[in-house]
């Protein structure tokens, strides 16, 4: 290859990068404006007369799109220069006959990017001239024909853009739908493993104040306690009182949130859950049971918390997706662990929904648990609602136990939970 010929490569390889530079935009009507200008060359025979107005339309029918397909257009831009388009390609049409294949393009692209961009009406309605000329043009075949061919093109491109818009705002909405559910979801876990936080706080910070207290007292009744023995019982004292400061340091932040307002209480255990049943039965006036077997023994007061709080959602959720159904709680006691069991006779879950995960909401629209009676004592303020399936499960993960929910044989709504009793189970 010689040095001119290589010199001529480059100069059109350098030509064709600057084109490259152009934004798209700009890049597709100039294209299609320079094409418009060869083709009314071409028929100069047929345009002689009017070579320049001809010329000018085959502008004016392609060099608009440019503020068409800019996305970042208004609007109101992107419309006026659709409609610049289609007057100008009507004009060019009849009564000069002299609509090019460029301009018939730039149609096709004028309404389906304004179709597209959220202006459906307008983009329709750029159709009906060329279908109105269609309709007039009885006498002459040749426009008649084009008109028809153009109106039935333009309308697929105009419906194609008004579909990919609604699409586009379909995905959208989706997505912020997802976002937003997803940002319910994250929040009401936060709440309801803060709540776990405080009540969990509430049940060791008693075990690690009966230390510092039992370990102060035997220190100073204990006869005959050998000095290092006073020490040793001296530092556990302490230890257990500065692991308190720093848990409720830690914790402070959660309390201070949530306990505005609240009567502090002693945590609720599985002694006041007749109270839990009779005031659920007032609340749903359905009949609520509750069955008890095995030995009944006092728990870990972790693990009566846990029970409660499961007890209570469970009937909450009865009362919310199953009004006036009989709802029936059995606690089996064992020693192994203790088995909670709660069971409403409603409809139970959509037959379509795969239930008998655990890993999934079973109740429709339990996405966000907005809390019961404002008058019950252990239910929590509205400020504190959680994800009440979730919460279930992470309060039975606390203590190592698992929890199933689903529908329930003949009919009904099953949750059931099975919590480990022997201590070595909960390390």
């Amino acid at each position: 290859m010689s040095e001119d010929t290589a010199r001529r490569g480059d100069g059109v390889a350098g030509v064709w990068e600057r084109v490259r530079r152009f934004p798209a935009p700009v890049t597709y009507p100039v294209a299609l404006a320079l094409l418009a200008c060869a083709e009314v060359l071409l028929r100069v025979g047929s345009l002689r007369e009017n070579l320049a107005l001809a010329l000018l339309l085959g502008v004016c029918t392609t060099l608009p799109l440019t503020f068409v397909l800019g996305t970042d257009r208004a609007v109101a831009m992107r419309a006026g220069a659709a409609v610049a388009v289609t007057s100008a390609g009507v004009l060019a049409l009849t009564p000069f006959r002299a609509l090019s294949l460029a301009g018939v393009v730039a149609q096709l692209a004028a309404v389906y990017w304004l179709g597209r961009a959220g202006a459906p009406r307008l983009s329709g309605a750029l159709v009906l001239p060329y279908v109105v000329l269609a309709l007039v043009s009885q006498d002459d075949v040749a426009t008649r024909v084009t008109a028809v061919l153009v109106a039935t093109l333009a309308s697929a491109a105009a419906a194609t853009g008004i579909t990919h818009h609604v699409r586009s705002a379909a995905l959208a909405h989706s997505a912020t739908e997802r976002a937003f559910a997803d940002t319910l979801l994250a929040h009401a876990a936060r709440g309801e493993r803060a709540r776990i936080a405080r009540e969990l706080h509430d049940v060791v910070a008693h075990h690690i104040s009966m230390i510092a207290v039992q370990a102060e007292t035997a220190r100073l009744t204990t006869a005959g306690l050998p000095s290092d023995g006073a020490t040793r019982l001296l530092a556990i004292g302490d230890t257990a009182r500065t692991a308190l400061t720093e848990m409720r340091r830690l914790l402070g932040v959660l309390r201070e949130d949530a306990d505005a307002g609240v009567t502090r209480r002693p945590q609720p255990g599985l002694r006041q859950l007749m109270e839990l049943i009779d005031e659920s039965r007032d609340a749903s006036g359905s009949c609520t049971r509750l069955i008890v077997s095995g030995p009944v023994a006092a728990l870990d007061p972790g693990i009566e918390v846990t029970a409660f709080r499961i007890v209570q959602e469970a009937l909450t959720n009865a009362r919310r997706h199953a009004p006036g159904a009989a709802v029936d709680v059995e606690l089996r006691y064992s020693e192994e662990d203790l088995v909670i069991r709660v069971r409403d006779n409603g409809p139970g879950p959509p037959s379509t929904a795969s239930n008998s995960d655990t890993s999934q909401a079973s109740h429709p629209s339990d996405i966000l648990h907005i809390p019961h009676d404002p008058h019950d004592p252990h239910i929590p303020h509205v400020a504190d609602a959680g994800h009440g399936l979730l919460g279930m499960r992470e309060r039975a993960a606390t203590v190592r136990g698992t929890l199933r929910t689903g529908p329930a044989a003949g009919g009904g709504f099953l949750v059931e939970a099975r919590l480990p009793v022997r201590a070595e189970a909960l390390v």
